[in-house]
């Protein structure tokens, strides 16, 4: 995974912390505001309040409101997520087919929803970014 304006304009990090990888990686691994979780939440599901704690656990989330920072681990995984959903919205466009796509079973998943694989692992969001780069080029179902 590597970090793009979208993606960090999602995370809400300033754009010297995006001008190279390591700056970047740089953030995660300070933590991430609790800020960002709410602004990538907000933007992948609007409707559902309760998505931040398949991110970050309901008693883990009070924690950290305290402190104001996720751990690296919960920042890792909403990066990974702002990530796909950045990747998704490159390729659908539009905010409704992205999350159509996001939410609804795909038979290249196992019939998994890709954001369920996605937040599954590391390894599940690049099959996810694998599957929406073969979208790109017309070769994925």
């Amino acid at each position: 995974m590597h970090s793009n304006p979208k993606m960090a304009n999602l995370l809400g990090i300033a754009v010297e912390h995006t001008k190279s990888a390591m700056s970047f990686a740089d953030r995660i691994t300070a933590g991430l505001p609790v800020a960002s979780l709410t602004r990538v939440c907000d933007a992948i599901a609007p409707a559902d309040k309760s998505f931040k704690y398949r991110i970050v656990g309901k008693s883990s989330l009070a924690r950290r409101q305290k402190s104001g920072r996720l751990s690296v681990p919960e920042s890792e995984k909403l990066a990974r997520v702002a990530f796909t959903w950045s990747r998704v919205l490159e390729i659908w466009k539009n905010e409704a087919d992205a999350r159509m796509f996001l939410f609804r079973p795909h038979m290249l998943l196992q019939m998994r929803p890709a954001i369920d694989v996605a937040l599954q692992s590391e390894f599940g969001a690049s099959e996810v970014t694998r599957i929406l780069g073969e979208l790109e080029a017309g070769v994925a179902i």
